[in-house]
């Protein structure tokens, strides 16, 4: 019968790294900042381009962590953005503009696509940070 034995060679265990609450949360704002980046990048895309002002507009906000949560903020400082994005009377008030929801479609799109992308990013940072 064979017999196996495990010894213990001095040296030879490394403590795995731990991760820091920091390296965490600059994992989430460097997330948080790409995903900003590709809602901003398809918000211009799907915006209507008359004199091309509201399409230029677009901007990324503040990024804040709120509770274990990090909001984006995507803005647009144009008078009739919203306008735009959601609808308005006609000027005699007499019909309606149908909204182009170019946030909001955007928005809805990433959400479905953001946690593939979290898990991708996050598998390359534990992988960098861990050593995996």
């Amino acid at each position: 019968a064979a017999r196996s034995r495990c010894s213990k060679q001095r040296g030879s265990h490394r403590r795995p790294p731990s991760l820091q609450e920091k390296d965490l949360d600059a994992f989430c704002r460097i997330t948080s900042n790409e995903l900003a980046s590709r809602l901003l990048r398809r918000v211009k895309l799907r915006t209507p381009v008359d004199s091309g002002e509201l399409r230029r507009r677009w901007d990324i906000g503040e990024i804040r962590k709120n509770g274990d949560r990090y909001e984006i903020e995507i803005i647009n400082p144009m008078e009739y953005s919203s306008y735009v994005e959601f609808g308005h009377r006609t000027r005699d008030h007499r019909g309606w503009v149908k909204g182009r929801f170019m946030l909001t479609i955007s928005e809805q799109e990433l959400k479905a696509q953001a946690p593939e992308l979290i898990q991708r990013k996050l598998y390359k940072f534990l992988k960098e940070e861990l050593g995996w």
